[in-house]
C-alpha cells in the first residue's frame, strides 16, 4: 500500500515540474498573480483541484 502511495507522489512532482521546466518565464507570471489572490480564492482552487483528482480517481478505479 505504502508502494502506491509513493509512486503517486513521485507522479505528482514530475507533473508539478513539468511547466516549471518548459516554461519558466510563464510560471512565475502565473505565480506571480496567485500571489494577489485571496484567501477565498486560493482556498477554491485547491478544494477545486482535490475535487478533481478524486473524481479522477474514482473513475480510473
Amino acid at each position: 500500500m505504502l508502494e502506491y502511495w509513493l509512486i503517486g507522489l513521485a507522479l505528482m512532482l514530475v507533473i508539478e515540474g513539468i511547466i516549471p521546466f518548459l516554461f519558466p518565464a510563464m510560471w512565475r507570471e502565473v505565480f506571480g498573480k496567485m500571489v494577489l489572490l485571496t484567501d477565498g480564492q486560493l482556498r477554491f482552487i485547491g478544494i477545486s483541484a482535490m475535487l478533481a483528482g478524486l473524481l479522477l480517481l474514482y473513475l480510473v478505479k
